[in-house]
């Protein structure tokens, strides 16, 4: 009987999420947005701490805005979609993006 009760409640307690999981491809890519996020993080720990120049900051936020740009036109195409082809284009471009940080701060 408990073992019953505990398998109706968790899958009652899953179902919302399952059916939230189905309806995401409309929202944003996660990992694209978190990479985002992390770069701009570490583009203002450079300013913080003095590693990154007024110069080397605006030319990477420059670049980061050029490739957010993109993106938007990218989902302008594909109806607010990224193809696999465009998340590995933009993927590319956030990994130079991402080495130009690190090299710039060093």
């Amino acid at each position: 009987m408990k073992l019953a009760s505990f398998a109706i409640a968790v899958t009652l307690a899953f179902t919302p999420t399952v059916i939230f999981a189905q309806s995401a491809p409309n929202l944003p890519d996660p990992t694209i947005n978190q990479r985002k996020e992390n770069q701009q993080d570490r583009i203002a720990q450079g300013v913080k701490s003095g590693e990154l120049s007024a110069g080397q900051t605006a030319r990477l936020e420059h670049q980061e805005a050029g490739i957010n740009k993109e993106e938007r036109g990218m989902r302008a195409q594909d109806n607010g979609h990224l193809t696999s082809q465009d998340r590995k284009v933009i993927n590319h471009q956030q990994n130079v993006e991402s080495r130009r940080i690190y090299r710039d701060k060093h």
